[in-house]
């Protein structure tokens, strides 16, 4: 939603800082090119160095807030299937009689229980006001874990057809595929960045909701100042999450058979929930007033608030390099590159 370096320079090409912006405020578009460039930064040398040119790592940055200039659009159709891909409430799993232990990778039949849910518990799930739904999606709790994977998969897919048409493919195929793989990196990382933000896994997204013992803030002016007016005001910086910056890792141990690829899905899963336990830390913080933005109250939510962020960027990367490593090339593809290369003869 919404980059200084210093010993980030060892991690990142010159030419990415060429094209760096100088300071970053986090989870507006700033701050979402700061996961991406996090993401670059933690890769490794042996990792395609295409991703790594200047206009690649530049695209990869302004793609990071591709999704949110999607959630700009008037269209009803596309605001219906972009907003839900943002967030995902995991308190209102419980009231449609859905949990973490049953919730379905593909997001179509999720879709269908959560309506199931909603027809049994009518009493347990909030009326949606049709005024209020033009969209149509109101009555969703959200689509986060599902856009991860399934852009984990087109990522996937891109290096697999990538390495096809290295072994077989013109050179327009190739710089075709590398550009296609740009734009999926930079797209997804939207989605990782923005489960790195607490308030995009909770009902209590934009002030607290409901019962309220703690007292929490509930002003609906919370979200935005999380997303970047504290940041701004704080001067959060790329620079002091530098040298914190570990080495993109995969996800797994092992690499999947291709007919049965790792579970992804939970992974992005088990991050969210991960995240979601961050809530109530970060309205305490704002109950203490370490969010005010107010001079000499700011370092602790500013930790916090950077750290968030380098957990996005780390998890980017570490899906970025597991569908790099988890890819075998396309064979359908590679058989057909073949045939044409012998003269549609087959051999």
């Amino acid at each position: 939603m919404k980059a200084c370096f210093r010993s980030i320079v060892s991690l990142l090409p010159a030419a990415v800082l060429a094209v760096a912006p100088l300071s970053s405020a986090a989870w507006d578009y700033e701050g979402h090119r700061m996961v991406n460039q996090i993401a670059l930064a933690s890769l490794p040398k042996d990792f395609p160095a295409f991703v790594r040119e200047p206009a690649a790592a530049e695209r990869i940055a302004f793609l990071s807030g591709e999704a949110d200039r999607w959630r700009n659009s008037p269209d009803a159709a596309l605001r219906h299937v972009n907003e839900p891909d943002h967030f995902f409430d995991l308190e209102d799993l419980q009231p449609h009689g859905l949990s973490l232990t049953n919730l379905n990778p593909f997001r179509h039949v999720f879709t269908v229980a959560l309506a199931e849910g909603r027809k049994a518990n009518p009493s347990a799930v909030p009326a949606v006001s049709e005024a209020r739904n033009q969209n149509q999606n109101r009555q969703l709790i959200g689509f986060l874990p599902w856009s991860i994977a399934e852009n984990y998969a087109k990522l996937k897919s891109g290096f697999s057809y990538l390495k096809a048409f290295e072994e077989n493919g013109t050179p327009d195929e190739i710089e075709n595929a590398k550009q296609n793989i740009v734009y999926i990196m930079g797209v997804m990382g939207h989605y990782a960045g923005d489960a790195a933000q607490p308030l995009h896994t909770t009902r209590h997204y934009n002030g607290w909701v409901g019962a309220n013992p703690s007292g929490y803030a509930t002003n609906t002016t919370f979200h935005s100042w999380i997303d970047g007016g504290f940041n701004i005001r704080s001067g959060l910086q790329l620079e002091e999450l530098s040298g914190k910056v570990r080495p993109a890792k995969a996800l797994f141990d092992t690499i999947a058979p291709p007919n049965r690829p790792h579970d992804v899905f939970s992974v992005a899963v088990g991050f969210i929930v991960a995240q979601h336990a961050m809530v109530e830390p970060l309205y305490q913080l704002e109950k203490e007033r370490k969010l005010s933005g107010e001079t000499g109250t700011e370092a602790e939510g500013k930790a916090f608030m950077g750290g968030q962020l380098l957990k996005g960027g780390q998890f980017l990367g570490d899906l970025w390099i597991t569908a790099w490593k988890e890819a075998t090339p396309d064979t359908f593809l590679k058989a057909q590159l073949i045939k044409r290369k012998l003269g549609g003869k087959g051999r």
